[in-house]
């Protein structure tokens, strides 16, 4: 589902349209495309790994809740795929306790997001975006995370999937598609309660996501 709908409208109308009109057009565009059995082998998808060596926070934040999330949050659903930083999402309230903890620690501070928070550069040189989170769920997700692979705290699926819609970019909701499709029925039940929640609005569009990913995880 790696596809933007800019390729099918016209220039004019390009950008005005909102994210979630945005994510209606490509879910309608998959929804057509989509064919039983055109995912990757099930022993793939159902692979679980921590591969890249992510920056361990757990001991620069301990007493901290704080989450991953953003892609690398994904690899605790689906397969690892390659990405270019680390999303982390905390307390807009704790933001001067994080940012010290995470100075004292040898991260530079590089420069404020187009969203509340930050890109800092670790010692290593990885990127990490620092999110402020004050959403209605947060304090929901802080207090009952996932684990990855590597025993780091990611957000639980619902709520990942809650701030990928949001997003809606065409890799977001190919994410979604991907995570929902190889999600299990209490999973799937929980996301439709956090969604029926917080986003009502996005109930319809959640049932078409998870009938996308079921579709290509289904063999021919």
């Amino acid at each position: 589902m790696a596809m933007s709908a800019q390729q099918f409208l016209p220039t004019a109308n390009r950008e005005n349209l909102t994210p979630r009109q945005r994510r209606r057009l490509l879910i309608e565009i998959a929804k057509r495309r989509v064919q039983p059995g055109t995912g990757s082998s099930h022993t793939f998808m159902l692979r679980r790994t921590a591969m890249i060596d992510w920056p361990d926070l757990r001991e620069v934040l301990s007493g901290i809740d704080w989450v991953i999330a953003g892609d690398v949050a994904t690899r605790a659903y689906m397969p690892e795929r390659m990405t270019k930083d680390l999303d982390i999402l905390v307390r807009a309230a704790e933001e001067t306790a994080v940012l010290a903890r995470l100075q004292t620690a040898g991260y530079e501070v590089v420069e404020s997001l187009a969203i509340p928070g930050y890109l800092l550069r670790s010692p290593e040189g990885m990127e990490i975006d620092l999110l402020l989170g004050n959403q209605p769920w947060l304090e929901e997700a802080l207090a009952q995370p996932e684990y990855d692979p590597a025993g780091y705290p990611v957000l639980a699926l619902p709520y990942l999937i809650l701030m990928k819609m949001d997003a809606s970019r065409g890799r977001d909701l190919g994410d979604i598609t991907t995570m929902l499709g190889w999600a299990n029925d209490e999973a799937l039940d929980k996301t439709r309660t956090v969604v029926a929640k917080y986003n009502p609005q996005d109930s319809e569009d959640l049932e078409s996501l998870i009938f996308i990913g079921q579709q290509e995880r289904y063999s021919k």
